[in-house]
């Protein structure tokens, strides 16, 4: 099937919820096809994660003409007991962060982050 990211076998550190809203820190403007390549989910999966985080609070979104602009609340608690205190803004600092990190090592040195 077109369009279907491959299938991921595993445990994995993040959550699709944190990978969507990273992807959107990235760019508030992203679209849905976007975000869904980006994070290796199908569209669909998307729209269901954005909804869930609307729904609790995290992320709203303005439409503008054809384009949805999202917002994130950067004061929102993160939702795990052992995340007490931790607000989106630290997760996401945590994550973007790290995500351009890895872009400029990778243009600069042409080896994958991390490799040496």
């Amino acid at each position: 099937m077109d369009g279907v990211p491959e299938p991921h076998t595993g445990w994995t550190f993040l959550t699709n919820h944190a990978r969507v809203l990273a992807a959107i820190a990235d760019n508030h403007s992203a679209r849905i096809r976007d975000i869904a390549a980006h994070c290796r989910l199908t569209e669909r999966a998307v729209q269901k994660i954005i909804a869930d985080l609307e729904q609790d609070g995290y992320l709203s979104h303005t439409r503008e003409g054809r384009t949805n602009t999202y917002r994130i609340d950067p004061g929102k608690v993160l939702r795990h007991p052992a995340e007490a205190g931790l607000t989106v803004a630290s997760l996401m600092s945590l994550l973007v962060q790290d995500e351009a990190a890895r872009a400029t090592t990778s243009a600069t040195r042409g080896l994958p982050h991390g490799a040496t």
